[in-house]
C-alpha cells in the first residue's frame, strides 16, 4: 500500500510539474515569434521596421544599442540611389560624420537575403566593419548577399524588413541627389532621420 501511495505521488508530482512547465514553454515559443519594432521618424514620414533578433542577435544588439542611446537622433539619409538603395544613419545634419562604437561582427550568413524593403548593414570593403550606418533595399539586391567566407563573399547582413512606411521609403528614394562634401548621391534637400525609436520589444527582454 505504501508503495501503491508513493507511486502515486510521484506520478501527480511529474504531472503538475507538466502542467506547469507547458505555460512556460508556450510563452518562451511566443517570445521567439515577437520581434522587436522600431520607428524611424524622418522629415518625409514613418518607417517602421521588423528586426529579427533570432537570425541577426549581434547586429540587432548593436542597432538597439544605438536606437537605445539616441545615436540616431538628427542624422540623415546621406545616400540614395534609386533602384538600388537608402542609407543612412552616420551623418548629422550639417554631412559630418558621427564616432560611433567599435564594429559588429558580419551575421550575412543567417540565411537572409537583400530583398526589397529589408534593411541591412552598410559597411566598408571589410566585411565586419559595420558600425552604425543601416540601409534599406529598394529592390530585390541579390549581389549584396552572403556567398561565402572571403572578402568578395561575405556580403551585407540583412537584419530586418519594413512592415510599414514602404511608401514614405519610395518617397526617398525618389529625392534629387547630387555631390556634397566629396560625396556623391546625396540628397540635395536634406531627408532627416528625426529620430529612430523601439516601440516593440521582445517579452522578457
Amino acid at each position: 500500500m505504501k508503495k501503491y501511495l508513493l507511486i502515486t505521488a510521484i506520478v501527480t508530482l511529474i504531472s503538475a510539474s507538466l502542467f506547469l512547465t507547458a505555460p512556460v514553454l508556450a510563452q518562451t515559443e511566443d517570445a521567439k515569434k515577437t520581434s522587436p519594432q522600431v520607428r524611424i521618424s524622418t522629415s518625409m514620414g514613418d518607417i517602421v521596421v521588423e528586426l529579427d533578433p533570432a537570425a541577426a542577435p549581434k547586429t540587432v544588439d548593436n542597432f538597439l544599442a544605438y536606437v537605445n542611446s539616441g545615436f540616431y537622433k538628427d542624422t540623415l539619409f546621406h545616400r540614395v540611389i534609386p533602384d538600388f538603395m537608402i542609407q543612412g544613419g552616420g551623418f548629422d545634419t550639417s554631412m559630418k560624420q558621427k564616432s560611433t562604437q567599435p564594429p559588429v561582427i558580419n551575421e550575412a550568413d543567417n540565411g537572409l537575403s537583400n530583398r526589397t524593403g529589408t534593411i541591412a548593414m552598410a559597411r566598408t570593403s571589410d566585411p565586419h566593419s559595420a558600425t552604425a550606418q543601416f540601409f534599406i533595399n529598394v529592390k530585390d539586391n541579390d549581389f549584396l548577399n552572403y556567398t561565402g567566407k572571403n572578402s568578395k563573399g561575405w556580403g551585407y547582413c540583412v537584419f530586418g524588413k519594413v512592415v510599414s512606411g514602404m511608401d514614405v521609403v519610395r518617397k526617398i528614394e525618389q529625392v534629387p541627389t547630387g555631390f556634397h562634401s566629396g560625396m556623391r548621391d546625396v540628397p540635395q534637400t536634406a531627408v532627416i532621420i528625426k529620430n529612430v525609436s523601439l516601440i516593440l520589444e521582445v517579452p522578457g527582454n
